[in-house]
C-alpha cells in the first residue's frame, strides 16, 4: 500500500510533492500579503521614527506597488518561458533580501529604494504561486489546492493589520519587514528542494521587453508627477519643468505602450482581448474599485492614528470586520454567477462599497476608539460586505470572459490592472490630500491668536500631513490649539478622499451594469 508521500497524482507528481508545493507557495504569498496589509497601519510609526514627510510616505507605499504593477505580467511571462520554479525562487530571494534591507532602513530614501527592489521581487514571485499550483496538480485536485492556498492567504491577510499595528505600537515597526526573513528562507528551501520545474514548451519568439519598459516609464512618470505636485502645491507644480515633463513622459509612454502592445507577437497585454465587452467591463470595474479601496486603505490608518487618537494596535484591529466579512461571503458569492449571472453581483457589490466609502467620510474629529462602533465600524463592516459580494464573481467573470487558452493571461492582466489602479490612486489622492490639508490648515490657523511666525512655520511643515508639529517652546494652550487645527485639517482632507473614492466605486458599478453581460461569452 502506497504511503502519502509515494502515492502519485495522475500526472506523476507525488502527493508529498503536492503538499510541499502548497507550503512553498503559501509562505511566499503570505510575505506579500502581510506586507501589503501590515505596512499601512505602521505608516504613522515609520513617519515619526524616520522623520518622513507626507510625500515620503506616499513613495514608501508606491515604490513597491509601482514596480509590482509594472512588472507583474513580465514576471509571469518569464516563469512560463524560463521555468516557473527558477523565476519563483529568484523572486523569493530578492523579496526576502529587500525586506531585510527595509527593516534596516536608516532614512526614508533608503526605505523607498528597498521597497522598489521588494516590488521587483514580488513581480517575479507573486505570479508563480498559482501558476506552479496549476502546473503541479491534476485537474481533479486543482480546485482543492487553490482553495487551500486561498484559505491560508486569507488568514495572513486578516493577521496583517493587527500584526502591523501591534509591532508599530511597541516601537518595532521594522518587524513588519524582518518577519519575512524566516518565511522567505524556508519558502526558498522548500521550493528548491521539493517543487518540480515546469515551463510552457510551446512559447516562441522574443519577450515583450518594449511593452514592459513603456508601461514602467508611463506609470513612473505619472506617479512622480502627481506625488510631487501635491508636495509643491498646484500653482507651483504647473510651472515646474520636472513635474510637467514627468506628466508628459508618462502619458506619451502609455500611449506608445498601447501602440506597441497592439503589434507585438507576444504582447503582455494584448488589446484584442478587450474586444470582449465583459472582459473590458470587468477590468474597468477592477481599476476604479480597487483604486478607491487602495486610497482608503492607506489614508484611513493615518486618520485613525494621527488625527483620531487611536493606538497603532487598535487601528490594526479596526480592519478585522472588513476581512471577516470578505472571507465569510466569498464562497457564497462565488456561486452567484452561475445562478444569476455576473452583472447583478458586480453591480450590487460596488454599490454597497459606494455606501461604505461615503459613510467612511462622514465622521469628523471623534473621541477616539470609544466612538469607533458608531463612526467607522459601520463603514468598515459594509465595505467588507460589498467586497465580499464582488471579489469572487469578479474573478470568475474575468476567467470566464475569454476562452480557456487565455485564462492565465486574463488573470494576470486583471491582477496588474488592480495594482495599477492602486499606484495611480495613491499618487493622485496623495496630491489631493496634501493640497486640501494645506488649504484647510491655513484656514484653521488664521483665526487663532498665535505668536508671530507660528503660522508660517506650520505651513512650511504642512507637507508632513497629520504629523505636522508646532514649533517647540509654545505655551501649552497654544500647542493644543495648533494640534486641534492640524487634526481637523487632516480629517477635512481625508473626507475629500473618502467621498471621491465613493464616486469611483459608483462609477465602477455603472460600468459593470453597462458593459458586463449576463451570459459570459466564450470567445476565440
Amino acid at each position: 500500500m502506497a504511503t502519502a508521500d509515494t502515492q502519485q497524482f495522475s500526472n506523476g507528481v507525488s502527493e508529498g510533492t503536492g503538499r510541499w508545493v502548497l507550503v512553498a507557495t503559501i509562505l511566499a504569498s503570505s510575505m506579500a500579503f502581510i506586507d501589503g496589509t501590515a505596512l499601512n497601519v505602521a505608516l504613522p510609526a515609520i513617519q515619526a521614527d524616520l522623520n518622513a514627510t507626507g510625500r515620503d510616505l506616499l513613495w514608501i507605499v508606491n515604490a513597491y506597488l509601482l514596480m509590482l504593477a509594472s512588472l507583474l505580467l513580465v514576471g509571469g511571462a518569464l516563469g512560463d518561458r524560463f521555468g516557473r520554479r527558477r523565476v519563483f525562487s529568484l523572486g523569493i530571494a530578492l523579496f526576502t533580501a529587500a525586506s531585510v534591507a527595509c527593516g534596516l532602513a536608516p532614512s526614508p530614501g533608503f526605505l523607498i529604494g528597498a521597497r522598489a527592489v521588494q516590488g521587483v521581487g514580488g513581480a517575479l514571485m507573486v505570479p508563480g504561486s498559482l501558476s506552479i499550483i496549476t502546473a503541479t496538480f491534476p485537474t481533479n485536485r486543482r480546485g482543492a489546492a487553490i482553495g487551500t492556498w486561498s484559505a491560508f492567504t486569507t488568514i495572513t491577510t486578516v493577521i496583517g493589520p493587527a500584526l502591523g499595528g501591534l509591532l508599530a505600537d511597541i516601537g518595532l515597526w521594522r518587524g513588519v519587514f524582518f518577519i519575512n526573513a524566516p518565511l522567505g528562507v524556508f519558502a526558498l528551501w522548500a521550493t528548491l528542494n521539493h517543487v518540480p520545474e515546469t515551463r510552457d514548451e510551446t512559447l516562441r519568439g522574443p519577450l515583450d521587453i518594449a511593452g514592459a519598459v513603456l508601461i514602467v516609464a508611463g506609470l513612473a512618470g505619472l506617479t512622480y508627477a502627481f506625488t510631487t505636485a501635491g508636495d509643491l502645491g498646484l500653482q507651483n507644480a504647473i510651472t515646474d519643468p520636472l513635474v510637467v515633463g514627468a506628466l508628459v513622459l508618462g502619458v506619451l509612454a502609455l500611449v506608445a505602450a498601447l501602440f506597441v502592445e497592439s503589434r507585438a507577437p507576444n504582447a503582455l497585454m494584448p488589446p484584442r482581448l478587450f474586444a470582449s465587452r465583459t472582459f473590458a467591463g470587468a477590468n474597468l470595474l477592477t481599476f476604479f474599485l480597487y483604486a478607491a479601496l487602495n486610497a482608503v486603505s492607506v489614508f484611513l490608518p493615518l486618520n485613525l492614528v494621527q488625527a483620531q487618537g487611536y493606538r497603532e494596535a487598535i487601528a490594526g484591529l479596526t480592519f478585522l470586520p472588513f476581512t471577516l466579512m470578505l472571507a465569510a461571503l466569498s464562497r457564497w458569492a462565488g456561486g452567484l454567477v452561475e445562478r444569476v449571472g455576473p452583472r447583478l453581483p458586480l453591480t450590487v457589490g460596488p454599490l454597497i462599497c459606494t455606501v461604505a466609502l461615503f459613510l467612511m467620510g462622514l465622521p469628523g474629529l471623534t473621541g477616539g476608539p470609544a466612538d469607533y462602533w458608531r463612526t467607522y465600524f459601520p463603514a468598515i463592516l459594509v465595505l467588507g460586505i460589498g467586497m465580499g459580494v464582488t471579489v469572487a464573481p469578479l474573478t470568475t467573470t474575468v476567467m470566464s470572459a475569454l476562452d480557456g487558452r487565455h485564462a492565465g493571461t486574463a488573470s494576470g492582466i486583471n491582477n496588474a490592472i488592480s495594482r495599477i489602479g492602486g499606484v495611480l490612486a495613491i499618487a493622485i489622492f496623495g496630491a489631493i490630500m496634501l493640497l486640501v490639508f494645506q488649504s484647510a490648515l491655513a484656514g484653521r490657523l488664521a483665526p487663532l491668536d498665535l505668536p508671530e511666525g507660528v503660522q508660517a512655520a506650520m505651513m512650511e511643515r504642512a507637507g508632513d500631513l497629520g504629523n505636522t508639529r508646532p514649533p517647540d517652546g509654545l505655551p501649552a494652550a497654544v500647542t493644543a490649539q495648533v494640534g486641534t487645527a492640524v487634526n481637523g485639517a487632516f480629517v477635512s482632507a481625508y473626507r475629500v478622499v473618502a467621498f471621491v473614492s465613493a464616486g469611483m466605486a459608483l462609477l465602477s458599478a455603472l460600468l459593470a451594469y453597462l458593459l458586463i453581460e449576463d451570459v459570459v461569452r466564450q470567445e476565440e
